[in-house]
């Protein structure tokens, strides 16, 4: 790889969300060099860089219920999709029967307030 610096540049920058370069954070993107122009008085040394977002950074399947032992995630095509949380260890506080009956209630908590919106 080869390495070099350019010394003083301007760089006209493109955020997504800071207004600012943040020091020390690191932005994915595109850097640019500008082409000289000098109808409008500026040669080498002119950059932009444009943040990108990864095609994949916007969240898939985003939750719409949490609870303790499901989550209930909506599909891209707008469907739901009820996920099992790992299950507790049972014993002596949680039976079977117990287990069983709060996945249940908490199914019926996360559709009723799917249906309700």
């Amino acid at each position: 790889m080869k390495t070099n610096t350019e010394l003083c540049i301007d760089l006209k920058t493109k955020l997504q969300n800071d207004v600012l370069m943040k020091p020390g954070k690191d932005y994915p993107g595109i850097l640019r060099r500008e082409i000289p122009n000098e109808e409008f008085g500026f040669d080498d040394g002119r950059y932009s860089f444009t943040e990108t977002i990864h095609p994949t950074a916007g969240k898939r399947n985003p939750h719409v219920f949490n609870g303790l032992y499901v989550s209930i995630t909506r599909k891209d095509d707008g469907s739901y999709r009820p996920n099992f949380k790992q299950m507790p260890e049972l014993g002596a506080k949680l039976s079977v029967d117990n287990y069983s009956f709060e996945v249940y209630r908490e199914l019926r908590q996360g559709l009723k307030g799917l249906i309700e919106k």
